[in-house]
């Protein structure tokens, strides 16, 4: 089936130089095998070997596209150690690609090490773009940039949270204390507790994706303390993987008692036919009044429609 993946690989990707002595950091499938790039069919098709986090998982996933190639295990436990070898190959003029068990490597996932390991030794690092669990929940969650209620707008990364309760509850009050988005990466059998942890946030809104980009992908938008509820309601959603962004906090009281009712009764209007982002931005429009205080008052409504 892949064939034709492959020589499409070949004819898109095989114009551009492909140094020797050099990492090739490349992002796989998170789920979906049709996640691939071309370039990077290419490219692991043309490396003298591949660092990955689990050899068996890797050499499955390759022979799903075709390819066969020496594996080298890299994983959080020997990734200093291992670091060492792949360096060792690169300086004999060897190409190696770094993937993890899903998605963009040193994101959450083992090459970090490698990658300053391979900067150290003057070598160079090519990154290939592609598959992330982050990037693909944050699209769906309908985050702007200009609305973010903080000076510096954009969003943080947070990956996974302590695995110890207590060390967890603090970074879960931490994030508490900044306005801004925060992005978080769970495995499913710690789901349960990071639901309960995060349901001190409130009314504050949460974005969350399981198995993403697969068959039975589910994102939903809910209020923190809405979170663990939601887990339970379906047996199946204790299963997969996860990735959550947690929303900007909402408007403080006195932000809100600064909107003109006017603009309050037009922002009501709009919302009833239109999307929240939509609906913020032609009111501010329409009202003048600044769209980032609009918009965190319709956060604070869908989050509590029985508000006033």
């Amino acid at each position: 089936m892949f064939e034709l993946a492959l020589t499409a690989a070949q004819a898109a990707a095989s114009h551009q130089h492909y140094p020797e002595h050099s990492l090739y950091v490349v992002a796989t499938p998170i789920g979906n095998l049709a996640d691939i790039t071309l370039r990077a069919l290419h490219v692991l098709q043309r490396v003298d070997a591949i660092a990955c986090e689990d050899t068996r998982h890797t050499a499955a996933l390759l022979g799903q596209y075709g390819l066969h190639k020496p594996l080298i295990a890299l994983h959080q436990h020997n990734e200093a150690q291992a670091s060492v070898a792949v360096v060792a190959r690169l300086q004999a003029g060897q190409r190696v690609a770094c993937v993890s068990d899903a998605g963009t490597p040193a994101i959450s996932d083992p090459g970090a090490r490698l990658v300053q390991a391979v900067r150290a030794a003057g070598l160079r690092v090519v990154p290939l773009p592609g598959a992330s669990s982050v990037t693909t929940l944050l699209c769906a969650a309908g985050l702007d940039a200009g609305l973010h209620g903080t000076a510096a707008g954009g969003f943080g990364f947070l990956g996974f949270l302590p695995s110890k309760t207590m060390e967890r509850h603090k970074a879960v009050a931490a994030l508490g204390e900044d306005a801004r988005p925060w992005v978080l990466l769970e495995a499913p059998h710690r789901m349960a507790d990071l639901a309960q942890a995060l349901g001190v946030l409130g009314s504050r809104l949460v974005t969350v994706g399981r198995e993403l980009t697969k068959q039975f992908e589910e994102i939903d938008t809910l209020p923190c303390n809405a979170l663990a509820a939601w887990l339970t309601a379906q047996p199946q959603r204790l299963r997969g993987e996860f990735a959550l962004v947690v929303h900007a906090a909402p408007a403080t009281d006195n932000e809100a008692d600064e909107v003109p009712a006017s603009a309050q009764r037009t922002l009501r209007l709009l919302l009833d036919e239109l999307p929240l982002k939509t609906a913020a931005r032609l009111a501010a429009e329409i009202s003048q009044h600044p769209k980032n205080a609009l918009y965190q008052l319709a956060l604070r409504w869908k989050s509590d429609p029985d508000q006033p």
